[in-house]
């Protein structure tokens, strides 16, 4: 009797991130489809032959392991990761999940508690740790061992050290003399794929967890929104073979997709092990690099390097900056250091999988100067399709396209979190009337365009007027002495609060707390931008701003400290 496969698989064909691996070896098994540089400068270079063979084999090692699939609804074992940007990482983020199991990146800029808490709340079985950070997982092995049942080194140099971590296994050694083909599993589509946690910067840290339908969706979504997009006059010429150099850790929700968009295209995939503005230069020059993904924090420190001029970074097109809004200053100073460069700008957050607003040009804008385009390029976006968003006001209207109403961004879609990983309640905080709830407080303008005004907790209360720090801060940076500008409420007895700017300088450049006040009635006031009572009542020159994990500026961590900051900052008495 011939077994029925219909409709299992034609209109019920499962969705699987499998697909995206299989990809690049059915097409181009030995083009070299991962490059990547350790922070001792030695290069590592494999086909795409290779590494699908090298994922097979830790596929059949981690079986051996015990690692068992999961269902929809029923995540499987947790294989957890504290790595940095390497092939082997990339092979942790396909073995896993097209096992059916479930790849868990640990955020390794959070605090240790928060760490902890990562590790134990999501009950991993299985932790990969890169021998950099073997001293830190010995910080907290005590208080994870009852959880994490086995431990795996990662190194580039052969055997494993002495350590109190136990029972700690050799990755290489693990995978040696295993088969390098695997008969993987055609999955039911809504089973879990990956667990991500948010940087708990208003209390612990949340998991969200996504499936391989999901991810593929989103994948597939992404690549529709950028060549759909219409091509201007002034857009770069799109290279043969796109070379991404990924930036962003895989530990930040994938590195915003890149294991998945990246394979699927079967790219020349560059890896840096850990961003340094040398490391990002030596390589755009020596493999030609075409594209990247940066946080604005990372532009700021590649224009500060001092040896930023020796290399040819001409390949260099393009630049997605997220993590925070791409101020128009930085962007404006990042393409003058890189001819040919385009930066946009965009948003996501580990709820959301990393992109769902994008700022897409209309065609209607084709023949607009490029000075126009650029304006549109730094804001926030357009809901990528397959993404509904919408802003709305206190009582859940939408605001007017009026370019001023604050509200909050509401989105749903494919790929937007559908609860967060064991934790009923804060779920319930989030999905209402059948939009997630995002926290982050914009306008829209008269384009249609989201406009990115703050964090709902972030927003300057002054009297009854709302201050949007974003706003603040993306016009100050546009000032040719400024790097970086961040701006906080302080406490007022008459107005409540009134903001304050922490101010990063740019090498070499001189200037007064007065000058950032006649920038901004200059740029701002005058230009009808801002008004007057959204000026600073402080203004602070700081080496340094505190920043989250993620490259954003640490406004909790800035008002415990406020004390400190305004002891070093110049009340504007005439402003």
């Amino acid at each position: 009797m011939v077994k029925k496969t219909f409709p299992e698989f034609s209109s019920r064909y499962p969705l699987l991130l499998t697909a995206f691996m299989k990809r690049p070896v059915s097409m181009y098994p030995e083009d070299i489809g991962i490059v990547y540089r350790n922070d001792a400068g030695e290069y590592f270079r494999f086909t795409w032959r290779q590494w699908y063979e090298r994922t097979c084999q830790l596929a059949h090692a981690l079986q051996k392991l015990g690692v068992n699939p999961g269902r929809p609804g029923e995540p499987g074992d947790r294989v957890a990761t504290m790595a940095l940007n390497h092939h082997r990482h990339l092979e942790l983020c396909y073995a896993p999940t097209c096992l059916g199991a479930v790849a868990h990146p640990i955020n390794m800029r959070l605090s240790l508690d928060h760490m902890v808490h990562t590790i134990n709340h999501s009950g991993d079985k299985i932790l990969f740790v890169d021998d950099l950070i073997l001293p830190l997982v010995e910080m907290i092995f005590d208080r994870i061992k009852s959880t994490v049942k086995m431990f795996v080194y990662l190194s580039d140099r052969p055997g494993k050290p002495q350590s109190r971590v136990e029972p700690l296994y050799d990755y290489e050694e693990l995978i040696q003399g295993q088969p390098r083909e695997f008969d993987w599993p055609y999955l039911l589509e809504d089973t879990p794929a990956v667990l991500y946690y948010t940087t708990g910067t208003t209390g612990l840290p949340k998991g969200v967890t996504f499936t391989h339908r999901q991810l593929h969706l989103q994948t597939l979504h992404l690549i529709l929104n950028t060549r759909t997009a219409p091509t201007l006059p002034d857009d770069p010429e799109e290279p043969l073979i796109n070379v991404p150099l990924v930036n962003i850790p895989f530990f930040h929700i994938h590195a915003w997709g890149a294991p998945w968009y990246y394979v699927l295209s079967a790219c020349k995939i560059v890896l840096p092990s850990r961003f340094t503005p040398e490391s990002f230069c030596e390589l755009v020059e020596r493999e030609k690099v075409t594209s990247t993904a940066a946080v604005p924090t990372m532009l700021a420190m590649l224009l500060e390097y001092p040896d930023f001029n020796k290399y040819d970074l001409s390949s260099l097109t393009s630049v997605a900056v997220g993590g925070a809004a791409l101020p128009f200053g930085l962007k404006a100073k990042s393409e003058k250091a890189f001819p040919g460069l385009r930066a946009a700008s965009g948003y996501g957050m580990t709820e959301t999988a990393a992109g769902v607003l994008s700022p897409t040009i209309k065609r209607y804008m084709a023949d607009w100067s490029k000075e126009k385009l650029d304006q549109v390029r730094v804001k926030t976006g357009l809901p990528m399709f397959g993404i509904e968003a919408q802003v709305v006001d206190e009582a859940g209207k939408p605001v007017p396209h009026d370019n001023q109403t604050i509200g909050e961004i509401l989105l749903r879609g494919h790929w937007i979190m559908e609860e967060y990983f064991n934790d009923p309640e804060k779920t319930a905080a989030s999905w209402r009337d059948g939009w997630f709830h995002t926290g982050d407080a914009a306008k829209v303008d008269e384009e249609g365009y989201i406009i990115i005004a703050d964090r709902i907790t972030d927003v300057i209360r002054s009297g009854a007027e709302m201050v949007p720090t974003v706003l603040l801060e993306n016009l100050t940076a546009n000032a040719d002495y400024v790097l970086e500008a961040a701006y906080v409420g302080v406490p007022d007895e008459k107005w409540g609060e009134r903001p304050m700017a922490l101010i990063k300088l740019a090498p070499g450049a001189q200037a007064k707390e007065e000058d950032v006040c006649q920038f901004l009635k200059e740029e701002g006031v005058a230009k009808g931008k801002i008004t007057s009572w959204m000026l600073p009542d402080y203004v602070g020159f700081y080496d340094d701003i505190p920043k989250t994990s993620v490259g954003k500026f640490d406004k909790i961590a800035i008002r415990k400290q406020l004390d400190e900051f305004l002891a070093k900052a110049k009340k504007m008495v005439d402003k």
